[in-house]
């Protein structure tokens, strides 16, 4: 079964939950807010996924344009960006897909079909 980290007012997660429950995939949601994943989870999540690492943040979100990441972030450490996606859920883009051998972020139609049907 997939997890997915997901944010309950946000209206792409809302859109991603009723497209699996539309094609009967069975899942789990996680509040990304309350429960988002640790650095150590971060990192195996990256590994999985084979993505760039700033896929995994929220470049929409309110706390990125608040710290100023979109500047900020080439210049920090791959290290640095670990912690900082740990330290807040909203940073992490969502929603965030957890498969047994897959992770997605974002929901685009195409890559979830590819992955999940």
């Amino acid at each position: 079964m997939i997890q997915v980290y997901c944010y309950s007012r946000c209206t792409t997660c809302k859109r991603a939950i009723a497209w699996l429950a539309a094609h009967g995939i069975e899942h789990t949601v996680i509040d990304i807010k309350q429960n988002h994943p640790d650095e150590d989870t971060l990192r195996k999540y990256y590994q999985k996924s084979n993505l760039p690492l700033k896929r995994f943040f929220n470049t929409s979100g309110i706390p990125y344009r608040e710290l100023g990441l979109s500047k900020k972030l080439p210049d920090l450490t791959e290290n640095e960006q670990f912690k900082l996606l740990a330290s807040d859920g909203m940073l992490v883009k969502r929603p965030l897909v957890v498969g047994d051998d897959f992770v997605l972020t974002g929901f685009k139609e195409a890559e979830w079909e590819e992955k999940l049907l």
